[in-house]
């Protein structure tokens, strides 16, 4: 494959798991596409063409000519100066066996990929609707919310690890909404298969999952953080995608929604303090296992098409491909 036709397939499969629906995400590239032709000429120079096509600005390919043929990748949660070095030293044959890297692909974005996190939140306010949170409280509150996202990320130095591939000419390719997309569809439809009446029945049957089951063994494993093993479940909602956590005033919207467990993979310490006091249930599955499954999902498919994928930093992998 080349390095144009793993991306193209990144944003197929993620528009088809999107939370909001294929028919959701046409609307929202329709009404970008009307944005952009009503913008001046100056405005338009500044305006990224590529989200007209792909609406995660938080999966790009970051670095690499896109007619590089790709026969064996490295792919990790996450990928920084250490994972670029890593593959060129993998690809020397004096101290790597000569792997031939020829694309590192991560999960956590960098460069302006991470620069523009904020912009895929907006996602999460249809989440949050579907979830029984009026949609134009949802949408007030994430305003605030993307506005502290982007000001916590802006003094980053986001192109240290791509100036780093660039350097070493190893293409770099992120994407994290879309397999966190991929993550959060399978959860859901895992979960949906089931009724469980307490939490830790819900406990036990999330750690069924691989990712999961391998995560224990590492001490890294699911964990009700709100709640316990008696607690009753009551309406259950799986939160894997959308940038990063909301604001605790919308984890306390979904409260008031009649919403009884949480299943995420992290909860910041302030939000989970009122999630407590409103007596809702939080299962926290670990970070790096609930990344690994949208992760695989698509690598999956990538070894389908004849690339050898290598995991690393952090990526637990698990085939379901049968290879």
């Amino acid at each position: 494959m080349t390095l144009q036709e793993i991306y193209d397939l990144a944003i197929e499969m993620g528009i088809k798991a999107d939370p909001r629906g294929t028919d959701g995400v046409k609307r929202i590239l329709a009404r970008l596409k009307k944005e952009y032709e009503e913008l001046s000429a100056q405005k338009k120079k500044f305006f990224d063409p590529e989200s007209l096509k792909n609406p995660y600005s938080d999966s790009r390919i970051l670095y690499g000519d896109l007619n590089t043929k790709v026969k064996t990748l490295m792919a990790g949660i996450d990928a920084d100066g250490t994972e670029v070095l890593l593959a060129d030293r993998l690809n020397h044959p004096s101290t790597g066996s000569g792997l031939g890297i020829d694309l590192l692909v991560s999960h956590h974005p960098s460069g302006h990929a991470l620069a523009s996190l904020h912009e895929v939140m907006d996602m999460q306010v249809d989440m949050f609707a579907e979830a029984g949170v009026p949609i134009n409280v949802a949408d007030a509150l994430f305003q605030e919310r993307m506005s502290a996202v982007k000001r916590r990320f802006g003094p980053l130095n986001h192109s240290q690890t791509v100036d780093a591939a660039r350097l070493l000419g190893i293409p770099l390719l992120a994407l994290h909404t879309i397999w966190d997309n991929l993550g959060n569809k399978f959860l859901q439809e895992y979960l949906s298969k089931k009724k469980h009446e307490t939490v830790g029945e819900l406990l036990d049957y999330i750690n069924e999952i691989p990712e999961f089951t391998e995560a224990i063994k590492g001490k890294a494993g699911p964990s009700i953080i709100s709640g316990s093993n008696r607690s009753r479940a009551g309406k259950v909602v799986v939160g894997f995608t959308g940038g990063t956590n909301p604001s605790k005033e919308l984890y306390m919207e979904m409260a008031k929604a009649g919403v009884g467990t949480l299943v995420e993979m992290h909860v910041p310490e302030e939000a989970l303090s009122e999630i407590k006091k409103l007596h809702m249930n939080v299962i926290d599955t670990g970070h790096m296992a609930a990344d690994s499954i949208g992760a695989n999902l698509f690598l999956d498919e990538i070894e389908k098409r004849g690339v050898k994928v290598i995991p690393c930093s952090g990526l637990i992998r698990v085939k379901r491909n049968g290879r």
